[in-house]
């Protein structure tokens, strides 16, 4: 969908949704087939990978790539990748030592399926074969070595322990403690959930060949929607419907995690999570269409959804 799009008739929520598609078979082309031996890991990777969530991880890079003057096309092995990489966190992230949870996406959690020790190995299995795509994308998406090798610094680098990792410590460290203030808490989430969005825009935008003024309005809008998600996640918490989340909410409070709601109130949080959404649109302002107008549609989605 490279050729130009009418803005009159241009729907940015039905083009997120198109594009969930292709990165759904993209994804489920690029992971190991199901009755490859040894057969239980794969259908581990593939039960936790496949089959649900939002794939807003890929869909932001595609749209990135897209925003930077790339084809979409180009960006579907990243955006495989990415969503991997963000299973492998659920999956690590749900087991009985972290946030315990049993459901995930309306489905029961991969270590309640098939038990803790194969849902850490799955989790494993998925982060590293993302990396072997990424390794792969001078053929998959015909791109050069050396935007490869950019492409993997940035995601070991959101992936670490300076991205992802490092705020998982800190939300883990920040647990029953009474004196973590709002500065802090971002802090926790720059790394935690955004490290990996900024990652997913900022890769996105590589593919395509963008200039330093794109890359830092995209890097803009990373941070600015990093917020805005993770603070209606924290409301979500509090006031969302168990059918429409797929898991049962109320767990941040009853593990006496820090979150906006905890610290500001509902109001305020959704003050703070509109607020980072506009400034999320007034960063790609100035790029071109249809790119900027999906960004702009997701950074509302942020704020406006319901899981």
């Amino acid at each position: 969908m490279t050729e130009s799009l009418d803005r009159a008739t241009f729907d940015p929520m039905a083009y997120v949704a198109e594009q969930a598609r292709a990165v759904e078979r993209a994804l489920e082309s690029l992971l190991p087939p199901e009755g490859d031996d040894p057969a239980t890991i794969h259908r581990a990777m593939r039960y936790s990978a496949l089959g649900g969530g939002k794939r807003l991880r890929g869909v932001l890079a595609v749209a990135a790539c897209r925003a930077a003057g790339g084809a979409e096309e180009k960006a579907l092995p990243l955006a495989a990748a990415l969503e991997m990489i963000h299973a492998y966190s659920l999956v690590h992230d749900d087991l009985p030592a972290m946030d315990d949870d049993d459901m995930r996406r309306g489905k029961p959690t991969t270590h309640k399926v098939f038990g803790e020790g194969m849902a850490v190995l799955a989790g494993d299995a998925l982060l590293t074969h993302a990396f072997w795509v990424l390794g792969r994308l001078p053929r998959l998406a015909g791109v050069s070595a050396g935007t490869a090798l950019a492409v993997i610094e940035e995601l070991t680098d959101a992936a670490g322990t300076m991205g992802l990792i490092g705020g998982q410590v800190a939300d883990l460290e920040a647990e029953g403690r009474t004196d973590v203030t709002v500065d802090h808490l971002r802090s926790i989430h720059l790394r935690k959930t955004g490290a990996l969005f900024r990652a997913c825009v900022r890769c996105g935008a590589l593919l395509a060949g963008a200039g330093p003024e794109t890359l830092q309005s995209l890097t803009d809008y990373a941070d600015a929607f990093g917020l805005a998600f993770q603070i209606a996640d924290d409301i979500l918490d509090v006031t969302g419907d168990p059918q429409a989340l797929g898991k049962r909410p109320g767990r941040d409070s009853e593990r006496a995690k820090a979150t906006y709601p905890a610290l500001v109130g509902l109001e305020e949080a959704r003050r703070m999570a509109r607020q980072a959404a506009a400034a999320a649109r007034e960063a790609v302002a100035g790029l071109p269409s249809p790119g900027r107008d999906v960004l702009a549609a997701l950074a509302d989605f942020a704020v406006g959804r319901d899981r």
